[in-house]
């Protein structure tokens, strides 16, 4: 498959945003009943000095540019040289599916990616309803199992390779709240900015 070609898989990311290798995640028969959990609240607002310093020193002192993700705060920060560039609401993953913390990097961009519903195979095209938006920036790749976790409405499994990323989103209320399967989703506006600044190799840190 090619890179262009994305797959949102429920249970994964995103509304999610995964790449089609070899498994699909599905919903699991639940040991016992559950109700679904209620929708987290939006992070509260705050300012550039309270968003930097939770950043740990060695990252205000790298050279070159960075992205930091505050899983707690739910921002997302764009460094130069120690410098904060941009700041920005983000929507991180639900409790059980936690955006991946620790240090990545931009391992591809895509613009415009397709949406491919891993069950009938149905193609979303770029546009206002696509569940990625109008980028994908992936920066971390997983291929442990999942089985049985629950994402706040169902129990899921997830059978082969997934990876994480930013990426936009037609649902800009959920931006703020740890609402996704472990993407992390921006403003449209915002994602569109970041594809532009960073290139494959930009570092990223997520912080808990």
């Amino acid at each position: 498959m090619t890179p262009s070609r994305l797959s949102h898989r429920p249970g994964v990311c995103a509304a999610l945003a995964a790449l089609a290798l070899a498994g699909v995640a599905a919903p699991t028969a639940p040991a016992h009943a559950r109700q679904p959990d209620p929708i987290p609240p939006p992070a509260p607002e705050i300012s550039d000095a309270v968003a930097l310093s939770r950043i740990p020193s060695d990252l205000m002192n790298s050279e070159g540019l960075q992205l930091v993700l505050d899983r707690s705060l739910r921002q997302l920060m764009v460094l130069r040289d120690g410098r904060l560039l941009r700041r920005y609401p983000a929507a991180v993953g639900t409790e059980g599916w936690e955006t991946p913390a620790g240090r990545h990097q931009v391992l591809e961009k895509v613009a415009n990616p397709h949406w491919e519903h891993p069950g009938d195979g149905r193609t979303v095209p770029p546009g206002r309803t696509n569940p990625l938006g109008s980028r994908w920036i992936g920066f971390y790749r997983s291929c442990e199992p999942r089985t049985n976790a629950w994402d706040g409405e169902r129990y899921l499994s997830v059978d082969g390779c997934t990876v994480a990323g930013f990426h936009g989103t037609p649902h800009r209320w959920t931006v703020g709240r740890a609402v996704s399967h472990g993407c992390v989703r921006l403003f449209e506006e915002s994602v569109q900015e970041v594809f532009d600044l960073v290139q494959v190799g930009t570092p990223v840190t997520v912080l808990p």
